[in-house]
Protein backbone atom coordinates (compact mmCIF):
# COMPACT_ATOMS: atom_id res chain seq x y z
CA UNK A 1 0.00 0.00 0.00
CA UNK A 2 1.36 3.39 -1.05
CA UNK A 3 -0.06 6.53 0.53
CA UNK A 4 0.59 9.95 -1.02
CA UNK A 5 -1.06 13.32 -1.44
CA UNK A 6 -2.11 14.40 -4.93
CA UNK A 7 -3.30 17.97 -5.42
CA UNK A 8 -3.95 18.22 -1.69
CA UNK A 9 -5.97 15.02 -1.33
CA UNK A 10 -4.73 11.88 0.42
CA UNK A 11 -4.58 8.90 -1.94
CA UNK A 12 -3.92 5.21 -1.39
CA UNK A 13 -2.70 2.81 -4.03
CA UNK A 14 -2.78 -0.95 -3.55
CA UNK A 15 -1.22 -1.77 -6.92
CA UNK A 16 2.33 -2.30 -8.08
CA UNK A 17 4.52 0.34 -6.42
CA UNK A 18 6.84 0.28 -9.43
CA UNK A 19 4.08 1.65 -11.69
CA UNK A 20 5.18 4.98 -13.20
CA UNK A 21 3.58 7.92 -11.43
CA UNK A 22 2.39 9.16 -14.84
CA UNK A 23 0.17 6.10 -15.34
CA UNK A 24 -1.13 6.31 -11.78
CA UNK A 25 -2.10 9.95 -12.27
CA UNK A 26 -3.67 9.45 -15.70
CA UNK A 27 -5.16 5.95 -15.54
CA UNK A 28 -6.02 5.52 -11.88
CA UNK A 29 -6.84 9.08 -10.78
CA UNK A 30 -8.04 10.36 -14.18
CA UNK A 31 -5.75 13.42 -14.08
CA UNK A 32 -4.99 13.60 -17.79
CA UNK A 33 -3.40 17.06 -17.86
CA UNK A 34 0.01 15.47 -17.31
CA UNK A 35 1.05 14.16 -20.72
CA UNK A 36 3.03 11.20 -21.97
CA UNK A 37 5.74 12.33 -24.35
CA UNK A 38 8.81 10.14 -24.57
CA UNK A 39 8.66 7.79 -21.58
CA UNK A 40 12.35 8.43 -20.86
CA UNK A 41 12.25 11.72 -18.90
CA UNK A 42 13.78 13.53 -21.86
CA UNK A 43 10.92 15.72 -23.14
CA UNK A 44 9.33 17.05 -19.93
CA UNK A 45 5.69 16.72 -21.02
CA UNK A 46 5.04 14.69 -17.86
CA UNK A 47 6.46 17.24 -15.40
CA UNK A 48 4.75 17.40 -12.02
CA UNK A 49 5.85 18.78 -8.65
CA UNK A 50 6.88 16.38 -5.91
CA UNK A 51 7.30 18.18 -2.61
CA UNK A 52 7.74 21.37 -4.62
CA UNK A 53 10.39 20.05 -7.02
CA UNK A 54 9.81 19.52 -10.74
CA UNK A 55 10.00 15.81 -11.54
CA UNK A 56 9.29 13.67 -14.59
CA UNK A 57 6.34 11.43 -13.78
CA UNK A 58 7.12 8.92 -16.53
CA UNK A 59 10.29 7.73 -14.77
CA UNK A 60 9.18 8.18 -11.16
CA UNK A 61 7.60 5.12 -9.55
CA UNK A 62 4.52 5.52 -7.39
CA UNK A 63 6.47 3.92 -4.55
CA UNK A 64 9.13 6.63 -4.84
CA UNK A 65 6.58 9.29 -3.88
CA UNK A 66 5.11 7.48 -0.88
CA UNK A 67 4.30 10.01 1.80
CA UNK A 68 5.04 12.92 -0.52
CA UNK A 69 2.94 15.71 -1.98
CA UNK A 70 2.39 15.60 -5.75
CA UNK A 71 0.94 18.54 -7.65
CA UNK A 72 -0.22 18.17 -11.25
CA UNK A 73 -1.27 20.89 -13.67
CA UNK A 74 -4.85 20.37 -12.40
CA UNK A 75 -3.69 21.17 -8.86
CA UNK A 76 -1.49 24.16 -9.69
CA UNK A 77 -4.55 26.41 -9.69
CA UNK A 78 -8.16 25.28 -9.75
CA UNK A 79 -9.27 28.37 -11.66
CA UNK A 80 -6.20 28.93 -13.87
CA UNK A 81 -5.02 32.03 -11.99
CA UNK A 82 -1.51 30.87 -11.12
CA UNK A 83 0.83 33.66 -12.32
CA UNK A 84 2.47 31.34 -14.86
CA UNK A 85 -0.90 30.37 -16.31
CA UNK A 86 -1.92 34.03 -16.53
CA UNK A 87 1.37 34.97 -18.25
CA UNK A 88 0.97 32.06 -20.68
CA UNK A 89 -2.45 33.38 -21.71
CA UNK A 90 -1.32 37.01 -21.91
CA UNK A 91 1.59 36.14 -24.19
CA UNK A 92 -0.42 33.47 -26.05
CA UNK A 93 2.31 30.88 -25.49
CA UNK A 94 0.63 27.62 -26.58
CA UNK A 95 0.40 26.55 -30.15
CA UNK A 96 -0.66 22.90 -30.22
CA UNK A 97 -0.56 22.87 -26.42
CA UNK A 98 0.64 19.29 -25.92
CA UNK A 99 3.77 20.16 -23.93
CA UNK A 100 2.32 23.15 -22.14
CA UNK A 101 1.36 21.47 -18.87
CA UNK A 102 4.99 20.35 -18.56
CA UNK A 103 6.23 23.79 -19.56
CA UNK A 104 3.99 25.49 -16.99
CA UNK A 105 4.91 23.09 -14.19
CA UNK A 106 8.64 23.51 -14.93
CA UNK A 107 8.26 27.31 -15.04
CA UNK A 108 6.30 27.38 -11.77
CA UNK A 109 9.05 25.34 -10.06
CA UNK A 110 11.69 27.74 -11.41
CA UNK A 111 9.83 30.81 -10.17
CA UNK A 112 9.27 29.25 -6.74
CA UNK A 113 13.04 28.90 -6.21
CA UNK A 114 14.18 31.85 -8.33
CA UNK A 115 11.48 34.57 -8.41
CA UNK A 116 13.53 36.89 -10.65
CA UNK A 117 15.42 34.55 -12.99
CA UNK A 118 17.81 35.84 -15.61
CA UNK A 119 17.40 34.81 -19.22
CA UNK A 120 20.25 32.32 -18.74
CA UNK A 121 18.48 30.80 -15.72
CA UNK A 122 15.22 30.62 -17.67
CA UNK A 123 16.94 28.93 -20.61
CA UNK A 124 18.71 26.44 -18.32
CA UNK A 125 15.61 25.55 -16.30
CA UNK A 126 13.35 25.24 -19.33
CA UNK A 127 15.81 23.38 -21.57
CA UNK A 128 14.54 20.00 -20.40
CA UNK A 129 10.98 20.57 -21.63
CA UNK A 130 10.69 20.23 -25.38
CA UNK A 131 8.14 22.01 -27.54
CA UNK A 132 7.42 20.45 -30.92
CA UNK A 133 5.93 23.73 -32.14
CA UNK A 134 8.92 25.83 -31.11
CA UNK A 135 7.15 28.30 -28.82
CA UNK A 136 10.38 28.93 -26.90
CA UNK A 137 10.41 32.66 -27.73
CA UNK A 138 6.94 33.11 -26.23
CA UNK A 139 7.86 30.96 -23.22
CA UNK A 140 10.88 33.20 -22.58
CA UNK A 141 8.70 36.29 -23.04
CA UNK A 142 6.13 35.08 -20.50
CA UNK A 143 8.81 34.15 -17.98
CA UNK A 144 10.65 37.40 -18.60
CA UNK A 145 7.43 39.25 -17.83
CA UNK A 146 7.07 37.39 -14.55
CA UNK A 147 10.75 37.93 -13.69
CA UNK A 148 10.25 41.67 -14.21
CA UNK A 149 7.35 41.63 -11.78
CA UNK A 150 4.49 41.60 -14.27
CA UNK A 151 1.31 39.47 -14.17
CA UNK A 152 1.34 38.83 -10.43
Amino acid sequence: MVTLHVNGAAQRFDGDASMPLLWYLRDVLGLTGTKYGCGMAQCGACTVHVDGEAMRACMTAVGDVAGKHVVTIEGLSEDGTHPVQVAWREVNVPQCGYCQSGQIMQAAALLRTTPRPTRAQIDEAMSGVLCRCGTYTRIREALGKLAAGGTR
